[in-house]
């Protein structure tokens, strides 16, 4: 490799990302001269996007909507990405191996928070995410996932990954009766408000609640929930980027990096700034 090592984040709309912050920040702390950029860049683009990168280019982030191309543009998977069909970490080079952050970053921000074993969670939503968040709850230890969608016939795409996964996965309307569980994972569009006589009840027994919308702070649905009990999804972009960091500088999510636990202070500081 020559010339100055690059790195970007790709997807459409990107201009609301934060993740150049978070990864320079890491990046000078390591003591690393690499570059790490945003790129407007949709499904129809992505092809010919990767296909221009020359050897200067280290590796990728994905968001939205890249995950599923970038999947499928892969050569090799790790085992998140296999289980949820969406890659958002690129490692380049002569094999282009595929990574799923999404999910590692979910389990940490449980674990910073606290959350360390699950049994029984509800996810409200079927989206992207959920399927980050199906896999990211069993890898806690949960035995029964609950969903509650707009289109529950949206959750059946995810039954193979319950079932591989050993997980009892069920499906109710957004208004039943609510049980209580350990966990809430919402992982609905940001912006959305639930009417009050169908969220009240989910606050009510819905543990603790991971809100996967992070922007505008708080959600309608955290400004509901006991606030002690309440992760943003700001802490699952920034512990998904300290994997997708461990990755570009070691090839592998499970290597931490140097004094992590001072460069993650430094990268939640430098998300602060303007």
């Amino acid at each position: 490799m020559t010339g100055r090592t690059r790195l970007a984040v790709w997807g459409d709309p990107i201009g609301h990302s934060r993740s150049p912050q978070l990864h320079l920040a890491a990046y000078r702390r390591l003591g690393l001269d690499w570059t790490y950029d945003r790129r407007r860049v949709g499904t129809a683009d992505f092809a010919d996007a990767l296909a221009s990168l020359d050897d200067t280019w280290r590796g990728l982030s994905l968001t939205m909507p890249l995950k599923e191309v970038a999947y499928a543009a892969a050569d090799e998977l790790d085992r998140h990405a296999s289980l949820t069909g969406a890659v958002n970490t690129l490692l380049l080079g002569e094999t282009l191996r595929g990574f799923n952050t999404d999910v590692g970053g979910i389990v940490d921000a449980f674990t910073h928070a606290g959350v360390t074993a699950v049994r029984s969670a509800r996810i409200l939503g079927a989206g992207a995410t959920a399927a980050s968040a199906l896999v990211a709850l069993s890898d806690l230890g949960v035995d029964a996932v609950e969903f509650r969608a707009r289109r529950p016939e949206a959750v059946d795409r995810l039954r193979p990954t319950a079932e591989t996964l050993g997980v009892r996965l069920t499906t109710v309307d957004f208004s039943a009766p609510a049980a209580d569980v350990d966990v809430t994972v919402a992982t609905l569009p940001s912006g959305t408000v639930l009417e009050a006589a169908v969220a009240t009840p989910l606050a009510a027994v819905g543990g603790t609640l991971f809100e996967a919308a992070y922007a505008p702070w708080p959600s309608a649905l955290a400004a509901l929930w006991p606030s002690a009990n309440v992760i943003s999804g700001f802490e699952m972009l920034l512990f998904q980027a300290v994997r997708q960091i461990r990755i570009f500088r070691h090839g592998d999510q499970q290597r931490e990096l140097p004094d992590e636990a001072v460069t993650v202070d430094i990268m939640r500081s430098a998300s602060m700034e303007d």
